[in-house]
């Protein structure tokens, strides 16, 4: 990835910030935060105690946003023998801005040779907004990712921004899950959201072994589970509003938590996600016989 600019300036409305974490080993079986660095808004903060063998931050918000032509960037690395949780202390209001100026961007770019858990509250496209937020994680062969995404169209009666999310997550050199999705207030068809205002991806990779799974899950109209083409699956709901897909992805979340690596579990088939609004293709063969796309 291109280098960001750096710095955070204010001229003209424009805002240019970059939060870096950087999580190692200690050599004592803990976790220890050689880099905890960011700029307003961008403000990472370790928080809870440091018994056991990883580590919390918790991104704090420092102001408003991100607005119009704001130029944000996220950078984790993740050392091999390294335990690294990324949550956010409250959801991300992508937010109109000054008339006339670019796209609001937010770019998070992860390297993960040990264990990340990246579980932000989620983000909320309120109406007026032109946001652009663009992943890329890198998880070596032996490292473990538990990623986490939701977004919620419009704050409470209003109608959506305008947002484009784009989500890369490789391991061990090879694509296993790339995503792509665009709203806005005049894109209500039924192969984007339809009537939905709400969606939760969780990718986990290597997929968990399925005791860790809620007995309580069932693929639904609105939520599914499927494996990916790789070492990993995907879990993902779309709901009337957040309530709904936590009520499907959190249980995971908090079961994945304290769950060892384990190895895939195949489901072949396809599963539709929402009213047929959101389809994804499971693999036709178990895991053994099929490809990895790059």
């Amino acid at each position: 990835m291109d280098p960001h600019p750096g710095g955070r300036s204010r001229a003209g409305g424009l805002m240019r910030a970059v939060a870096r974490i950087v999580a190692e080993a200690d050599g004592r079986g803990g976790t220890r935060l050689a880099v905890l660095r960011g700029e307003s808004p961008l403000l990472p903060r370790r928080t809870g105690g440091s018994s056991g063998a990883g580590v919390t931050v918790h991104l704090v918000g420092g102001a408003a946003g991100p607005l119009r032509g704001d130029d944000l960037r996220v950078e984790v690395t993740v050392g091999a023998g390294a335990h690294l949780t990324v949550r956010s202390v409250a959801a991300q209001l992508a937010l109109p801005g000054r008339a006339g100026l670019p796209p609001s961007r937010l770019v998070v770019h992860a390297e993960v040779a040990g264990e990340l858990r990246w579980l932000p509250e989620p983000l909320i496209a309120a109406a007026g907004c032109d946001h652009h937020a663009r992943t890329h994680v890198e998880v070596a062969e032996g490292g473990t990712l538990l990623w986490r995404e939701d977004l919620v169209c419009g704050r409470h009666a209003e109608p959506t921004g305008t947002v484009s999310l784009s989500t890369t997550i490789r391991y061990a050199g090879a694509t296993l899950y790339r995503h792509e999705l665009a709203v806005a207030p005049d894109t209500g068809s039924p192969a984007v959201l339809g009537r939905y205002r709400a969606l939760g991806t969780l990718v986990a990779a290597p997929a968990l072994p399925a005791t860790v799974l809620p007995a309580t899950f069932r693929t639904t109209s609105s939520a599914a589970i499927m494996p990916l083409a790789g070492q990993g699956f995907l879990a993902t709901a779309v709901g009337e509003d957040i309530r709904e897909v936590r009520a499907a992805l959190d249980p995971m979340c908090g079961a994945a938590e304290g769950a060892p690596g384990g190895a895939p579990q195949a489901r072949d088939g396809f599963l539709a996600v929402g009213d047929g609004s959101h389809r994804v293709h499971a693999p036709a063969k178990p895991f053994a016989e099929r490809e990895i796309a790059t």
